[in-house]
């Protein structure tokens, strides 16, 4: 008897871990789908969310406190999952990036970006989009930029370095702008387009769109940041 209670158990366990996983999807989609009915994450119910996912208040409460907590849930996991990726494209160094663009290619990594938030689209789009919660795109950008800043470091002109903090701050929050576009506008262009894109626009001045390059000294900027 021992014996046999001791082999059923794991296949139990398992089952419990599937329900709850199966569960927790549920209502994830459900509060996706709540806030797209709505338009308003603050207008999101428990009773909503129970009703469109199909299950009881009770179970909602053996996994979330409330909304709020499920959103954090959804939030924390996906950063989670999300960090490899950054540090993948972030350990893209110059060389191996120029080689993509002399082949009119996207930047090693991009299009794994992408495809990470297209298949998980049906409930980022709600959550990242105007009627979501405006923290979790900051939330993103606070993990890429501590993922990033170490590795950026490398290898930099020191004449560089006053740049570094506010140019970090302007590209994470541009690319996450243009994912976020992508994302709720319906992901129209398909990842290899949209890879190529987000490289290129790293790379456009204003003046090449009207056929008037502005050549920047940096170095010159940086020199007059340190004597201003």
């Amino acid at each position: 008897m021992k014996t046999a209670y001791a082999s059923e158990a794991p296949t139990c366990a398992a089952s419990t871990d599937r329900r709850a996983v199966r569960t927790r999807a549920a209502l994830r989609d459900a509060l996706a789908a709540e806030i797209e009915a709505t338009g308003d994450l603050t207008r999101v119910t428990v009773t909503a969310v129970t009703e469109r996912a199909d299950v009881t208040r009770r179970t909602f409460y053996s996994h979330f406190r409330d909304i709020p907590d499920l959103v954090d849930a959804i939030e924390s996991e996906t950063i989670a999952e999300l960090e490899p990726v950054i540090e993948r494209l972030a350990s893209v160094n110059l060389p191996a990036l120029k080689a993509a663009i002399d082949a009119a290619e996207p930047c090693p990594g991009s299009a794994e970006l992408l495809a990470f938030f297209k298949e998980r689209g049906s409930y980022l789009a709600p959550l990242m989009g105007e009627g979501g919660d405006p923290g979790f795109v900051r939330r993103i950008n606070a993990m890429a930029r501590e993922t990033i800043t170490s590795r950026a470091m490398h290898g930099m002109d020191a004449r560089a370095i006053p740049f570094l903090d506010y140019y970090l701050s302007f590209a994470i929050s541009a690319e996450a702008g243009v994912l976020v576009r992508w994302l709720t506008g319906g992901m129209h262009e398909s990842i290899g387009t949209m890879a190529r894109l987000m490289t290129a626009l790293m790379f456009v001045r204003p003046g090449d769109l009207y056929g008037t390059p502005i050549d920047l000294d940096i170095t010159r900027f940086a020199l007059s940041m340190l004597h201003s």
